[in-house]
């Protein structure tokens, strides 16, 4: 990443602005919701290799003079999915990505929670994403 931030400063105009957004590395918290009321069902189990070494390139950068952190903030954001199926799929690609061992146990958790069928239940999957937001700093020669 710190050789893609370098090219972004040397492609930008002076004060030009490189935005970061990615998951912020907090454990993924998934919750059974039924109307208003939402039971957790568990907590994913992920190791934060990359993104760690996504905030070492950042601090890279701007201690090298490149860019300067101009605000830095974190949004809440919910993945929600209105069947057993949709859960299964985002589950069975987010392990891949990451390359986790399966939960399993998160899975039968929800189908448990979804086995009554009623209308308008949902697997909410939360975590907040990281927001970065660094200006182009002009290098002396």
């Amino acid at each position: 990443m710190v050789h893609a931030l370098l090219e972004a400063h040397r492609v930008l105009s002076d004060d030009g602005l490189v935005i970061d957004l990615r998951p912020a590395a907090v454990h993924r918290r998934v919750y059974h919701v039924r109307d208003k009321a939402s039971r957790l069902l568990g907590v994913t189990r992920e190791r934060f290799d990359d993104e760690r070494a996504s905030d070492r390139a950042v601090r890279a950068v701007v201690r090298s003079g490149h860019f300067e952190i101009k605000s830095r903030t974190s949004v809440p954001c919910d993945r929600v999915g209105s069947s057993l199926e949709a859960f299964r799929g985002w589950l069975r690609g987010f392990e891949a990505l990451q390359d986790l061992d399966p939960h399993d146990w998160l899975l039968e958790r929800a189908e448990r929670a979804l086995a009554a069928g009623r209308t308008g239940d949902r697997i909410v999957v939360r975590a907040p994403l990281d927001l970065i937001v660094m200006r182009r700093r002009a290098l002396l020669p």
